[in-house]
């Protein structure tokens, strides 16, 4: 009874998670059992064997999974809302390179990145795939402040060598040094922080470098993650500069980026059926970035038509593009363009659900970390707890009303416990 009374965590409330992405499993009034990181189960009563172990009772509040946030930029939280008006090449040129040259500057570095990983923490957000810049000191202090926190992460130093600024670009042996330098620095320094493979994307990055990206991603067995199909004008620009390719995700699997092993392609939006088969083929996960899709212009996802195909889809923020680091934007965003797609473009997309929204944002990201994003048995101890009492003037709804709710005008208020890799922090 020791062991259970020094390892083991109860939650008492209304539990709600998802399985599948069809329905949530409610468990009204309910225990969480955690022992350690590992959920033990949802039970409705507790055995006996549990009555010295206390237990933390949220009453009548929501315990929801941990959010997943698959794809978001660091460097870019001080540009969030500026540039909307431009499209994808010229907002990077017009803000985003300009800030992360900043990033040179440490004590510039640490400053945002703290601001960014309060941000994280305060939205819910207890795992993240994050890119940082082409600066390795500095992407370490990130690395650092997201362990301190108790966030779990995969955080990329960024590769780019050509198509750049000169002001924020590598000659390509510097890059392949220095990746594999804090490759080997960084990869085994933290329990739940863990290096990325991160080609910005395929126009920033030469044959040379591409080549020995995908080399370092199978020598050290890494993910892999970047950009892919996000904007017309970018997919004519890898045309261009891989016209053999017979398709942008292509360029990526021919340099060994797409999926030899665990990888994120962001966006997606334009992928034609080779792709689309490509990446399902490889297990590649996309992460759907719907705030940024809108706000630059690059167009709707085909969500729906991904998920039934049976490619893996998690959520991203996107900052900056995304104005909000807050994945429960993100699920409302989703499910409000994916109903424009249905409507306006008359295809095979269907609107998402609510359900499948929230899958996303928690067990379809959270699958890229393993067993994360749910409450079903085995699966690890990420958890928050909601007080939505002010989101309701007078008589509450159905739980299935309060997820809802919660999505569309929740924020970082109504959270009142965080926990993430077994701990609450």
């Amino acid at each position: 009874m020791n062991y259970y009374k020094d390892n083991m965590t109860i939650l008492k409330g209304n539990i709600v998670y998802t399985k599948t992405k069809e329905e949530f499993i409610i468990a009204k009034n309910s225990y969480l059992v955690a022992v350690g990181n590992c959920i033990k189960g949802v039970l409705e009563k507790l055995p006996e064997e549990f009555k010295e172990v206390p237990v933390r009772d949220y009453k009548d509040n929501l315990i929801v999974p941990g959010l997943v946030d698959l794809h978001t930029h660091a460097s870019q939280f001080n540009i969030r809302g500026i540039g909307y008006d431009k499209e994808l090449l010229p907002w990077l040129e017009s803000y985003t390179f300009k800030e992360e040259a900043k990033f040179k500057d440490k004590t510039y570095g640490r400053k945002v990145y703290k601001e960014f990983v309060n941000e994280l923490y305060r939205q819910g957000t207890t795992r993240a795939v994050i890119f940082a810049t082409i600066h390795e000191d500095t992407t370490q202090i990130l690395m650092d402040l997201l362990n301190k926190k108790g966030i779990c992460a995969y955080v990329g130093k960024v590769n780019m060598d050509r198509n750049s600024p000169e002001y924020l670009i590598e000659q390509t042996d510097e890059s392949i040094k220095k990746t594999e330098e804090w490759i080997q620095k960084c990869k085994d320094k933290y329990d739940a922080v863990k290096v990325i493979i991160t080609p910005r994307f395929v126009p920033s990055c030469t044959t040379s470098l591409m080549n020995k990206l995908g080399e370092l991603a199978g020598e050290y067995r890494i993910a892999v993650q970047s950009h892919l199909s996000e904007n017309v004008s970018e997919i004519q620009w890898v045309k261009e500069l891989y016209p053999e390719s017979k398709s942008y995700a292509h360029v990526y699997d021919d340099f060994g980026l797409l999926g030899q092993t665990k990888t994120i392609m962001a966006h997606g939006v334009h992928l034609n059926e080779d792709e689309i088969e490509r990446i399902k083929k490889n297990n590649v996960f996309i992460a759907h970035c719907p705030s940024s899709n809108v706000n630059l212009s690059s167009g709707i996802a085909e969500i729906s038509q991904l998920l039934k195909k049976g490619v893996k889809v998690g959520l991203g923020s996107d900052i900056a593009a995304g104005e909000k680091l807050s994945i429960f934007n993100s699920m409302a965003c989703a499910i409000k363009i994916s109903k424009l797609r249905a409507a306006c473009l008359k295809d095979k997309s269907k609107p998402l659900t609510i359900s499948e929204a929230f899958y996303l944002g928690t067990k379809g990201g959270g699958e890229f970390f393993g067993k994360v994003g749910s409450f079903e048995e085995g699966y690890e101890f990420d958890a928050l707890v909601i007080d939505d009492y002010k989101l309701w003037k007078f008589e509450k709804g159905s739980i299935e009303e309060r997820i809802e709710r919660l999505i569309y005008l929740g924020d970082e208020r109504n959270i009142i416990a965080r926990y993430a890799f077994g701990k609450e922090i």
